[in-house]
C-alpha cells in the first residue's frame, strides 16, 4: 500500500479574472522506503504541492490519501489535521526553525512529549535518535552554538521523533553549502532505506538528487515524472 496517494490534486489562488492556477491537476504515489524528489524553478508549484500533502494548505480539488487515511477528497474529510500530522508526517523546513532556548535534545524530545511521551522517556528516545543522526555529542547544545549542518540534523531528528511513515522536506539544503547539503541528502537516503519512511524532498538543485528513486519535474504547475538520477 502506498504511503502517499495524490490523485488529480490542483490549487488555484484567487477567483475570476484574478485566478491563478499554481498547481495543475497532478497524480502520483510514493511507497514505503521510497525517496522522491520534486524539482523545478521558484514559483513552479513545488511548495504548494508539498504544503497540500502536509495538510497545511487546502487544495482546490483532488484526492489525497496518507498511510491509508483519506484526508482530502475535494474538501477536507474531517480528520483532525493537527493530530494526524503529529502521528503521520515529519516536516523538515528550509530553515531549521529550532526553538532557540531549548537544547538539541530538548527540541527533539518536545515533539515526542506533544504526542504523549513522558519527559524522561522522550529525553531518552531523543538522545538515541541524535545518536542515529551522529550528533549525540551535541545533545546539550543550544541551536545558536551549532553549525548549519548540525542544526539541520537536529531538525531532521525532530521530524523523525514520532516515527512517522512520511517525511516531507522543503528545500532542506537551501541554507547549506554544497558539502553540507550533500551530507543532508545522504542522510535522507539513509532514512528512507533503513527506517522505511517515504521521503518527499523539494529542491531546485539538480546536484542534490543523486540516488533518488523517483524524480518529478514541476514547471508552471505541471507535474512530469522524470528518469531517476543515477550515481556518477
Amino acid at each position: 500500500m502506498p504511503v502517499v496517494e495524490v490523485e488529480n490534486v490542483s490549487k488555484t489562488f484567487g477567483s475570476g479574472e484574478l485566478a491563478v492556477q499554481a498547481l495543475k491537476p497532478c497524480s502520483f504515489t510514493v511507497e514505503q522506503g521510497e525517496l522522491a524528489a520534486l524539482i523545478g524553478p521558484s514559483g513552479s508549484g513545488k511548495s504548494t504541492l508539498l504544503l497540500s500533502i502536509s495538510l497545511i494548505l487546502e487544495p482546490t480539488a483532488g484526492r489525497i490519501v496518507i498511510n491509508g487515511q483519506k484526508v482530502y477528497d475535494n474538501g477536507w474529510t474531517g480528520v483532525d489535521e493537527r493530530a494526524f500530522r503529529r502521528r503521520n508526517i515529519g516536516f523538515i523546513f528550509q530553515q531549521h526553525n529550532l526553538i532557540p532556548f531549548l537544547t538539541a535534545q530538548e527540541n527533539v524530545a518536545l515533539v515526542m512529549q506533544l504526542n504523549g511521551a513522558n519527559r524522561r522517556e522522550a529525553g531518552r528516545r531523543a538522545k538515541e535518535l541524535l545518536g542515529y543522526l551522529e550528533i549525540a555529542h551535541r545533545a546539550d547544545s543550544l541551536p545558536a552554538n551549532l553549525s548549519g549542518g548540525e542544526q539541520q540534523r537536529v531538525a531532521i531528528g525532530r521530524a523523525l521523533a514520532n516515527e512517522p511513515p512520511l517525511i516531507l522536506a522543503d528545500e532542506p539544503t537551501a541554507a547549506l553549502d554544497t558539502e553540507r547539503g550533500s551530507k543532508v541528502m545522504a542522510l535522507l537516503r539513509r532514512i528512507a532505506r533503513e527506517r522505511r519512511s517515504a521521503v518527499i524532498t523539494v529542491t531546485h538543485d539538480h546536484r542534490m538528487i543523486e540516488g533518488f528513486d523517483t524524480v518529478y519535474q514541476l514547471e508552471d504547475g505541471q507535474l512530469t515524472r522524470m528518469p531517476a538520477a543515477t550515481p556518477a
